[in-house]
């Protein structure tokens, strides 16, 4: 543990996958890891990438009541706070679900798609392919912010 976080590693070393053999009892722990994993891998990253915060256990106690709690505005919340953040001049690192932002920035700036051409593509990427989507997309900041710069207000929808 380190500030309240507990690395994945270890819950995935503890809880390794139930069996045919395994308890109830076993099969919620494994279930209650799971989750937190996906919570600390996908949906509320910290900057580590590799912890995920205590907090979220504690969602996880009453077991059968998760799936009645509003996951998407926390992790929206979560990443819209960390965005705010991301202004800082000094700031290198952002947490949050930043799959959900990557999606929203390439469904809403056709350019920064990237070009699809791969046969066995998931037929719904390829929708995304567009006049204006790179081949290889620049992975610096720098660069990304380059291209927003030289792009039209009309080149936005």
């Amino acid at each position: 543990m380190e500030g309240g976080k507990i690395e994945m590693g270890w819950l995935r070393d503890t809880f390794p996958d139930p069996d045919e053999d395994s308890t109830e009892i076993e099969r919620i722990r494994y279930a209650r890891a799971y989750i937190l994993q996906l919570i600390g891998g996908y949906l509320m990253l910290d900057t580590s990438r590799s912890r995920v915060h205590l907090r979220w256990l504690l969602k996880l106690v009453e077991f059968r009541a998760v799936g009645e709690l509003n996951w998407g505005s926390a992790v929206l919340a979560t990443l819209y706070r960390e965005m705010c953040g991301a202004t800082r001049p000094r700031r290198a690192k952002i947490r949050g679900c930043l799959s959900l932002l990557q999606s929203w920035a390439r469904f809403r700036f056709p350019f920064l798609r990237p070009r699809v051409d791969h046969l066995y593509t998931f037929p719904l990427i390829t929708r995304w392919n567009h006049p204006a989507s790179h081949a290889r997309l620049p992975s610096s900041l720098e660069d990304i912010q380059l291209l927003l710069d030289q792009r039209s207000e009309a080149q936005f929808q």
